[in-house]
């Protein structure tokens, strides 16, 4: 597996951990990365366990590798410079919330497409029950069985449809176009956990969500932001799907965090720290 991460320094004092989601790889994240980079943000994005490979690399992982990958990279980053923010794409957005409640010093998080279940209006059967998927799909036979992401591939902007279509390499080197049933259970373990300890979570949260979300139905959003203990925000785009940092109104998105994350900078960390795997 070959190491996408990329890092890209800002003004010195400040920096945006970005968190790709599964199956996806870091370049996904540079279209808002650089929004934010123009605003004097510093960017790191590492390659999460497991991704970059094949889909048996990804199944030699789990959650707890996720989040244990994005843990060293806030470590690396947060010796780098003195306020650290966190900004993830669905599963990204939950592993950015587990680093909150594990570092209470983080400053402000978005979390985009935030996901506890598939069940967006263009998800296919196999995903819509999520009890029976907890319960068989990390069995050793059906873990390995996947599925193909179906069009329109979570983007509403035609011409990235077209490209995800033909070379999805070529749009996000790294990328896997299907997913693994036990990489989806891991997932939905992820999201539980994240549920239980999201009340002492108190970083302040942008969550951006679009309405006609393909993979996961604006209720998601709605169900992290109850969960939270801090103050959140949610913004429900009108014109994307699901894959919001790339898509129609990525610009929109890029300066909604770079604003929010400004007017949060003088906030003060709370001092518990809860970590997700305890």
């Amino acid at each position: 597996m070959k190491d996408r991460s990329f890092q890209i320094r800002g003004d010195g004092r400040r920096a945006v951990l970005l968190i790709h989601g599964l199956t996806g790889a870091p370049a996904e994240m540079k279209a808002v990365g650089r929004r934010l980079h123009r605003q004097g943000f510093g960017l790191y994005a590492p390659m999460l366990a497991g991704h970059g490979g094949t889909e048996a690399d990804l199944l030699k992982t789990g959650w707890r590798d996720w989040v244990g990958s994005a843990r060293e990279a806030y470590l690396r980053l947060a010796a780098e410079v003195d306020e650290v923010y966190v900004a993830g794409i669905c599963a990204g957005g939950v592993i950015g919330l587990a680093l909150c409640a594990e570092f209470p010093q983080i400053r402000g998080a978005a979390a985009y497409s935030p996901l506890f279940e598939y069940d967006g209006w263009n998800m296919p059967k196999i995903t819509l029950g999520a009890p029976l998927i907890q319960a068989v799909a990390n069995l050793p036979l059906i873990r390995r069985l996947s599925f193909v992401q179906p069009h329109p591939y979570g983007l509403k902007d035609l011409r990235l449809q077209t490209l995800a279509a033909q070379q999805l390499q070529a749009m996000i080197p790294g990328a896997l176009d299907r997913m693994p049933l036990g990489a989806m259970h891991q997932l939905y373990r992820m999201a539980r956990r994240l549920e239980q300890i999201a009340p002492r979570i108190h970083t302040p949260t942008l969550i951006v969500h679009a309405r006609e979300d393909d993979l996961a139905d604006l209720r998601n959003a709605h169900r992290l932001r109850a969960a939270l203990g801090g103050p959140s925000e949610l913004v429900v785009l009108e014109d994307s799907y699901h894959m919001v940092h790339v898509d129609k109104e990525h610009v929109r998105v890029g300066d909604l965090t770079a604003a929010f994350f400004d007017a949060r900078r003088t906030l003060s960390a709370a001092p518990r720290r809860e970590a997700i795997d305890a």
